[in-house]
């Protein structure tokens, strides 16, 4: 008797640790997911900026050359194409909410509402499947309460 005590505790101990290092990996692979996305995102995002900022240094060159090339100086052509970044500085230090941050928050918010609702939408595939599984147009459903064994 107690050998079955004893293999029953080991055997339960062993199904306890399973499932522990299965819920770790379970919970390391959701953490993986998730860091990929936002890592994924940053990037994005990143790149977009580093093209926008090549595109606004080679415009500013154009700038620069093409009002060197009028005026006959190229240092007052350079001069006036700083004083435009320097404007386009300070519009963006003023306007930084409605240009940068609120862009950028909404794009966050999209993602993050995007995940949720694919994993309701799993859920609710889940849930459906479940309750499709056994329902009462089967012969062998009875309900919980109707299934009483009769003598």
């Amino acid at each position: 008797m107690e050998e079955n005590f004893s293999d029953y505790f080991k055997q339960t101990g062993k199904v306890a640790k399973d499932y522990l290092e299965t819920r770790l990996d379970l919970l390391k692979l959701q953490a993986a997911g998730k860091l990929s996305k936002a890592l994924g995102l940053f990037f994005s995002v990143l790149m977009a900026f580093l093209l926008f900022f090549f595109v606004i240094v080679f415009l500013g060159m154009l700038v620069a050359f093409w009002i060197g090339e009028k005026s006959g100086s190229f240092t007052l052509g350079f001069t006036c194409a700083s004083g435009l970044f320097i404007v386009f500085f300070v519009v963006i230090i003023f306007f930084r909410r409605q240009l940068i941050e609120r862009p950028l928050s909404r794009l966050l918010i999209t993602v993050l509402i995007d995940e949720i609702e694919e994993r309701e939408a799993v859920k609710v595939k889940e849930k459906k499947e479940r309750s499709q599984a056994v329902t009462p147009a089967d012969d062998a459903y009875v309900p919980d309460d109707e299934a009483i064994e009769h003598p």
